[in-house]
Parts: C-alpha cells; sequence; structure tokens
C-alpha cells in the first residue's frame, strides 16, 4: 500500500499557571505575573504544535522523542522540540502545508502577541506566515482555564509529500 500524499494530523496540550515561571507561548515570552508549569519550558503550543507533526507522521508524541524523566530535557527550549520533529517530517519526505492554532487563556490577553507568535513559527517550521492560522480565545470564565489556573492549545497541521 502507498503512504498518502497528503496527511493531517491534530495536537493538544494544557499546561497549569503558576507563579515563579516563565510565560512562553509559540517561542515567545509573554508578560505575565504567572508561567506554565513543566519538565521543558513547558510551552503548550509549540507542544501541541510538534505533536499535530508527529501524529500526522504517525508517530509517538513528544512524551516518547522528549520524556520529562530524562534530565536533558529539564527547562528544554521548546523551540528545539519544534525543530527536532520538523526534521523527522523532512526525513519521511513530508513538508508542512499549513498549521492552524488555537490558544484558550482567560489572562493574559494575548491579541497583540499573536504576530511575533506568528513570525517566530514561520522562522521554525519554514513557511510563510500566510500559511500559520493563530487564535487566542478565553474560556469564559467556565473551568478551570475560565478561573486562570491553566492554559490549553490546539493545533492541527497538514503535511504533503514531497
Amino acid at each position: 500500500m502507498n503512504t498518502p500524499n497528503i496527511r493531517t494530523g491534530h495536537g493538544f496540550d494544557l499546561h497549569r499557571l503558576v507563579e515563579g515561571r516563565k510565560l512562553i507561548l509559540g517561542g515567545v515570552e509573554i508578560p505575565h505575573h504567572l508561567g506554565l508549569l513543566g519538565h521543558s519550558d513547558a510551552d503548550c503550543l509549540i507542544h501541541a504544535l510538534a505533536d499535530s507533526i508527529l501524529g500526522a507522521l504517525a508517530l509517538p508524541d513528544i512524551g516518547h522523542h522528549f520524556p520529562d524523566h530524562d534530565p536533558s530535557n529539564l527547562n528544554l527550549d521548546s523551540s528545539i522540540i519544534l525543530t527536532a520533529v520538523v526534521e523527522m517530517a523532512k526525513d519521511r519526505g513530508y513538508t508542512i502545508g499549513n498549521i492552524d492554532l488555537t490558544i484558550i487563556a482567560q489572562r493574559p490577553k494575548l491579541g497583540s502577541y499573536l504576530p511575533a507568535i506568528r513570525t517566530n513559527l514561520s522562522s521554525l517550521l519554514h513557511i510563510p506566515e500566510d500559511c500559520i492560522g493563530l487564535k487566542a480565545t478565553t474560556h469564559e470564565q467556565i473551568g478551570s482555564l475560565g478561573r486562570e489556573e491553566g492554559i490549553a492549545t490546539h493545533a492541527v497541521c497538514l503535511l504533503f509529500k514531497n
């Protein structure tokens, strides 16, 4: 059976907001009194994006490739994870066509940071900014996300065979 020429993948990630950590989303530091808790820099946007690419490739998630029990991944810049995942796609003959991302955060308000995030992701993925859908929404003060206990992200990607 032939491998499909087009593949889609979906990723999701969620991290708790805590004091004493930087808030990093899409590789961009966002000024906020709380940051995301995690073994790496806890960039849940990049984590969801990397998982969407891995899913499209039918590979295990980032926890398999960058386990939290490995001390070398402590405080790891998630851009390194994304770069490695993009290389995995390239090694299998796939190129990223486009991505669509949604950040769910009650606070901070992220609208003014979206252009910088889009520019950074464009550079990391080697795709034009107009191939990156990026949205931020709140959780309408419902549940743990609405109580500002964490930030969640969804990512969808389209890969095509070279």
